[in-house]
């Protein structure tokens, strides 16, 4: 598993403060209510455990589809120069993950796709949600495609 994407030279803002957190808060609250859709796409909770903090986070993102049952999420950031603080979760806590996904909780394994597993999967993708190229057009990083493979029991 490599978790290997690093800031780029460009993009633009990374989304934070006050008020991006108060969104992820709503959104979230959402997603456990009325199931899991989000700007027009599935969405789960990313639970992850901070890189630095040890603390629990969590985060509404989109998800497509994978094989086996699996999730795949993209770390786009809306196109920001850096990854989005929980890349960087993922990546320090691979084993201390969960989703909550359709009224359930599930731990997952998150594995980076690179190669021809990652152009399959972004294909895919910006078939199913076109934005994600306006995103990864506004930044020179490539936009990491991660899939969250569901841990056995």
């Amino acid at each position: 598993m490599s978790f290997s994407t690093r800031k780029g030279t460009h993009g633009t803002r990374q989304p934070s403060g006050p008020l991006f957190r108060l969104m992820n808060r709503i959104m979230a609250r959402r997603i456990r209510r009325r199931g899991g859709q989000m700007m027009g796409f599935n969405a789960l909770i990313l639970i992850t455990v901070g890189a630095k903090s040890g603390a629990e986070r969590k985060n509404p993102v989109g998800w497509f589809p994978g094989q086996d049952g699996s999730y795949v999420i993209v770390a786009s950031a809306m196109g920001a120069t850096g990854n989005p603080g929980w890349y960087y979760n993922l990546a320090a806590h691979p084993d201390k993950v969960t989703i909550e996904v359709d009224g359930r909780t599930i731990p997952v394994t998150p594995e980076q796709l690179h190669g021809a597993e990652r152009d399959q999967a972004w294909q895919q993708i910006t078939t199913a949600a076109p934005r994600f190229t306006s995103y990864q057009d506004k930044t020179d990083r490539e936009l990491p495609v991660i899939r969250l493979a569901p841990r056995p029991a």
